[in-house]
């Protein structure tokens, strides 16, 4: 396809602009998707509103936007799994294939990886891209291309619970209510976990959380966390715990709250990247603290319980924009956290 498409860029700390460039042409095994939906995550917020995440930063003018949803318009010559007009949700990581992790499977430790919205790799607040076939999923037909955006967040909070080993009869706390630490309930939810706590310290995003599946919500801000959470599982403390909040209060707690022998999963990551923690206890109760780096073989998975309804992905999605308003949506997001758990850019129909 020839021709030229609309692109969001980021020109500065805090400042975009629409530009105009050509419409990539997809390799032979790519396929060029019509976007429909990207959603915004707090990467894109963070590097938005500071330049950087840690030692990655943005180089402008960059192009934010990793979570996306599309129309296949056109594919590539050796393409055979996708055709025109399917609808596909894409994820943004393309790994090299041939280090010790791809070969072991989990390519998403691949220090090689090219990530969307990554720097220096651009992102896709764009109306086109060209993109690997063999990362564009297709959807079902019961399944909207929002949702198909969506699974990359889902696709974080599925590998969370994954490596908590989620199970039926459990008792689990997500700290952090926003988008991951929803997604990491709902997640939970659908593999059977019997009661998933949900804290935070916004109130309006704790009853998102109670609209999403949460067992009972806890105030970080009005409550002693540790003591309800010890009072909600009768003294004996929680099976899995996992931690989105990037917080080192939320990080203690969860050390804290947590049972012997049980699991602790790191989602979130902090502005300063660094915590001290009460390692004594987590030694003395033989925990499991595991990291996470986002995802692996998760999306077959995440639209399975999306398409069977085990999963309803709307339900985090709190604002809608347009395209054109993108420069006013991600200051929102930024500035009313409270109010705005999940926003979604609308590219085209």
């Amino acid at each position: 396809m020839q021709g030229k498409m609309k692109v969001a860029i980021m020109t500065d700390v805090g400042k975009s602009a629409f530009v105009e460039r050509d419409i990539p042409q997809p390799k032979a095994d790519e396929v060029l998707v019509k976007l429909e939906y990207v959603g915004i995550c707090g990467s894109d917020l963070h590097y938005y509103a500071t330049g950087g995440i840690g030692d990655c930063k943005v180089q402008t003018p960059f192009v934010l936007g990793h979570e996306a949803g599309g129309t296949v318009v056109e594919v590539g010559s050796a393409v055979t799994g996708l055709k025109v007009g399917d609808r596909v949700a894409l994820e943004p990581g393309k790994a090299c294939g041939h280090c010790e992790f791809c070969r072991t499977g989990r390519y998403n430790l691949c220090p090689d990886m090219v990530f969307f919205a990554t720097p220096p790799v651009d992102g896709v607040f764009q109306e086109y891209v060209a993109h690997d076939a063999g990362l564009c999923f297709k959807l079902p037909d019961n399944m909207s291309t929002m949702e198909g955006a969506l699974i990359e967040p889902l696709a974080v909070g599925i590998h969370a619970a994954n490596l908590g080993e989620a199970h039926m009869g459990q008792t689990a706390v997500v700290t952090g209510s926003g988008c991951i630490g929803l997604v990491s309930l709902m997640a939970m939810k659908a593999m059977g976990v019997s009661k998933v706590y949900v804290v935070d310290v916004m109130e309006t995003r704790l009853q998102k959380a109670l609209e999403c599946g949460a067992d009972g919500v806890i105030n970080g801000a009005t409550q002693d966390v540790v003591a309800e959470v010890m009072r909600l599982t009768e003294g004996r403390g929680t099976d899995l715990v996992i931690e989105t909040a990037g917080a080192e209060v939320t990080t203690r707690q969860a050390i804290q709250m947590a049972k012997e022998g049980s699991t602790v999963v790191l989602v979130g990551l902090g502005a300063s990247g660094e915590l001290t923690l009460p390692m004594a206890a987590a030694i003395n109760k033989e925990l499991t603290l595991k990291g996470l780096r986002r995802y692996r073989h998760c999306y077959p998975m995440a639209i399975q319980a999306v398409a069977s309804g085990r999963i309803d992905l709307k339900r985090i999605v709190t604002n809608e924009f347009t395209f054109d308003q993108l420069p006013e949506a991600l200051d929102i997001c930024i500035q009313d956290k409270a109010h705005v758990v999940k926003g979604v850019i609308k590219i085209s129909d």
